[in-house]
């Protein structure tokens, strides 16, 4: 019997490491493939895979000098001068040829342009891998997180004709896949594209194993007293993440609490940052910024601390905030459901439509927190009881919704879509 010959799939990016949500459901997507024996190899601007399927490109990131440059004089402006269009062309054509050597070195059968094509990060990177897609005929994927027009930064701008050309492209070969049904929706409006609806999934069939001894000490190391709610902002600090709403709700429970913000500012603004810091001083309510001791493993710090992964820290949270104003879908929804934590969630508009339909079960607001939310709230963390039904009714809902038995189940009629096999 003639053995089927190995596929190998590139995922290309701006960043491709770490925890966004970006590199996150890439390594999901990856691992769904890998267990059809494919070999996955990735492209972007900053990588954390092996290096042997590796192909880095430091132009690709969008915090590159020379890509801030391009960024600057195109978003925010309406008009460029021609120097900053020969800069495009010369950095786009620049990039093709790393992506052409990419597909080479490693044989790639299908390319899967990861966000690429949806925000303009990177602006010469999308017209690169448009023009390569055109160029090769290479069957591909589009994987589209974030759409540049849910960006108000991007919508004043002097490069329309390449967000049209690129931001998506509408050409043959490609394949188009959004995370929530209003993407699906305005895709089509503003384009004619149609696309595959796949959201983002956790690994919902397998539990995560119980905590081990390593982040035993967690509340010590972070200063909580014994009697005080550990309350997880697992998101970065940016404006649209709504930080602080959760420290106004910290500050109005009447409860011995400290807010724990797990990431960085982020690639979008600093500002924001200097922000909360002040509100949270300003309200009284104690807020740790531990970017540098959550990363996406574990490891020690320069001055000898523990660093702790994710895993670890949410075994230990009684409450998970998220008052996003807006998400394209909400990892840290999953991840909160996944490690059966109550939570707190803005009424952002890819939850009302898409996820809370289904049934799920959080402590809601609309835009501004109420006396409802805060007594609902302080009911959750001062009744044990209340909390564990709450978050295995969600656990049980998302093995049903967003567990990898979705993303195999559209991601193989995807694929018999674009081989035939």
């Amino acid at each position: 019997m003639k053995q089927a010959r190995r596929y190998n799939i590139g995922f290309i990016s701006t960043r491709l490491a770490g925890m966004d949500g970006v590199s996150l459901e890439t390594r999901k997507w990856a691992s769904v493939f890998e267990e059809k024996e494919v070999s996955c190899f990735y492209m972007a601007g900053e990588l954390d895979h092996s290096m042997d399927r590796s192909f880095l490109v430091p132009e690709a990131h969008f915090n590159h000098p020379e890509i801030q440059q391009i960024q600057k004089a195109c978003f925010g402006v309406q008009t460029r001068k021609l120097a900053v269009t020969q800069q495009i062309h010369a950095m786009k054509d620049y990039l093709k040829k790393q992506i052409y050597a990419f597909i080479a070195k490693y044989k790639i059968d299908l390319l899967i342009p990861e966000n690429a094509l949806a925000i303009p990060m990177n602006l010469p990177l999308g017209m690169a891998i448009t023009e390569v897609i055109a160029e090769s005929g290479l069957h591909s994927i589009a994987h589209h997180h974030d759409m540049f027009w849910e960006r108000k930064r991007f919508l004043v701008n002097a490069v329309w004709e390449y967000l049209n050309m690129a931001f998506p492209p509408h050409i043959p070969l490609l394949w188009h896949v959004v995370i929530n049904s209003s993407a699906k929706n305005q895709l089509s409006l503003r384009t004619g594209i149609s696309s595959e609806l796949i959201p983002n999934i956790m690994d919902f069939e397998n539990p995560p194993p119980p905590p081990d001894g390593y982040a035993a000490d967690i509340r010590r190391d972070l200063e909580f007293e014994d009697d005080e709610y550990f309350i997880l902002q697992p998101t970065r600090v940016v404006r649209r993440k709504g930080i602080e709403h959760a420290i106004e709700l910290v500050s109005h429970l009447g409860l011995k609490a400290k807010l724990v913000i797990s990431y960085a500012s982020g690639d979008e603004e600093f500002g924001y940052e200097k922000r909360i810091r002040d509100y949270a001083k300003s309200l009284n309510v104690k807020t740790l910024f531990i970017c540098d001791l959550i990363q996406g493993q574990r490891g020690t710090t320069p001055d000898g601390r523990k660093i702790y992964s994710l895993a670890d820290v949410y075994p230990h949270a009684d409450l998970v905030t998220y008052p996003s104003s807006f998400e394209g879908f909400g990892n840290a929804f999953l991840e909160a459901i996944y490690y059966r934590r109550p939570l707190v969630i803005n009424n952002y508009s890819i939850y009302a439509t898409d996820i809370k339909p289904k049934g799920f079960n959080a402590i809601e607001f609309d835009g501004y927190i109420t006396q409802e939310t805060i007594d609902a709230t302080r009911k959750v963390l001062t009744t044990p009881e209340v909390s564990e039904e709450m978050a295995e009714h969600n656990y049980q809902l998302a093995i049903r919704h967003y567990s990898y038995a979705v993303l195999r189940r559209k991601l193989r009629g995807l694929i018999l879509d674009i081989f035939g096999s």
